[in-house]
């Protein structure tokens, strides 16, 4: 058995390679296709990897980690300067690495290279979610105001502190979610009926956010989400409606959504945060 210390060395390893392959598919050929190190990669993240009898890893791995940890780092870098501001400096990296691990493990799920990406660990009074293009690692959208559901505050307007997979919870879900088809949203806002763009919502991170399909947690266009603050969703990471119409039939089919807040044990255990942990 690997001990943490070479799990952890491997874990960068080949998170860093599934990166790479990622973000050099555009210049390296052949580069979509599974090679050697995207099924290391692969391998990695459904728990099948393996060292040698002396638990070594080797020269070559080791030497070409260095590079492939560093294009991950690069990629937090190159958007970490349109992110502000962040409840915690980490926010990116757990997003990030963890879109690399799934995609690294299901590329056939991430058809799109969007990533909808939301800090709840700021109110929601503060502009909070964003769009990235994770292929030309550019900006696409943000930062706006998004929702929480009222099951994770007391409060209307503040920051969530509580989050749920429970149906009936109305709360938040933190994870990695795998965006699926759009559809007609109806909906109710202060009593009043309206209509809008939705979006279903896979969850992926086991044990916290797979029971959003069950639940109905949509990411969708409300009208109590206005430029400068956002009312309480029944859990949907909702955004303004004139802003879903544009972001939501991109992300359709095939982009991702992280939804992170600083809660201790949930980044301790979400399966693809300690993945992409690099």
């Amino acid at each position: 058995m690997l001990s943490r210390t070479h799990r952890k060395y491997l874990q960068n390893v080949l998170i860093g390679a599934a990166a790479a392959v990622f973000l050099g598919a555009r210049i390296v050929p052949g580069t979509d296709e599974a090679g050697p190190v995207t099924a290391a990669a692969r391998a990695f993240v459904t728990g099948s990897v393996r060292a040698d009898s002396s638990g070594s890893i080797s020269a070559t791995t080791r030497t070409t980690s260095r590079a492939l940890v560093s294009q991950v780092h690069a990629a937090v870098a190159a958007l970490a300067s349109s992110v502000k501001p962040l409840s915690t400096p980490t926010a990116l990296e757990a997003a990030f690495g963890s879109y690399f691990a799934y995609r690294a493990a299901h590329p056939d799920e991430v058809k799109k290279p969007y990533l909808y990406f939301v800090d709840y660990g700021l109110p929601s009074t503060t502009a909070r979610g964003y769009l990235f293009d994770m292929r030309a690692l550019k900006l696409i959208d943000g930062p706006f105001t998004v929702a929480h559901g009222r099951g994770s505050s007391t409060s209307q307007y503040g920051v969530p502190t509580h989050f749920s997979n429970v149906s009936g919870s109305e709360a938040t879900s933190l994870g990695l979610y795998v965006a699926e088809g759009t559809y007609a949203f109806h909906g109710k806002s202060g009593g009043h009926p309206y209509s809008s763009i939705g979006l279903k919502l896979m969850g992926v991170s086991e044990g916290y956010n797979d029971n959003a399909l069950a639940r109905r947690v949509v990411a969708h266009g409300a009208p109590y989400v206005t430029p400068t603050k956002a009312g309480r969703s029944e859990g949907c990471p909702a955004m303004e409606q004139s802003r879903a119409r544009v972001l939501l039939p991109k992300l359709a089919n095939g982009g991702m959504v992280f939804l992170f807040a600083p809660d201790d044990s949930w980044l301790a255990a979400d399966p693809w945060v300690v993945a992409g942990d690099v």
